[in-house]
């Protein structure tokens, strides 16, 4: 790993750990390589959004996406150096399995001078079946000439 990945992977660790909302979901960075951001969360009853079934509440899903997908902004080769949701469309396919970890996979697939598209899923144990999935915009902030990584 060069020094540029490992000041994105430290910047994307500083990231997650700096919202608070993540620090109390649990999050975790599993994976951050050129624009692919891969993040999880343990399931947690005080997530529980009905307690008559025992699943997650869509917002700490929505969360745990938006999360990933900054994270792959931030580790996008373009040098992105902050971001910000300007707008995030999430398709909830199904009930996440009580009990079971949950995780996102972002891809930042285009990048113009302002702007950073993304799309990501999220699922359980049963990769082959999604929880949900997303699409985004991102501002993007790049680093000032001559500043260092």
């Amino acid at each position: 790993m060069d020094k540029t990945e490992e000041a994105k992977l430290r910047a994307a660790r500083q990231f997650i750990e700096a919202i608070p909302h993540s620090r109390a979901l649990g999050m975790q960075l599993d994976g951050l390589a050129d624009g692919v951001a891969e993040i999880s969360m343990p399931y947690d009853l005080r997530l529980v959004g009905d307690p008559r079934t025992g699943v997650i509440h869509g917002g700490a899903v929505s969360a745990l996406m938006d999360t990933c997908c900054g994270a792959a902004v931030m580790s996008h080769p373009d040098s992105v150096s902050g971001t910000a949701t300007i707008d995030l469309r999430i398709d909830y396919m199904r009930a996440a399995v009580p009990g079971q970890r949950i995780r996102a996979r972002a891809a930042c697939y285009h990048v113009t001078r302002s702007v950073a598209f993304v799309r990501a899923t999220a699922f359980d144990d049963d990769a082959d079946r999604p929880v949900a999935t997303a699409t985004g915009a991102f501002t993007i902030e790049r680093p000032r000439e001559g500043a260092k990584p």
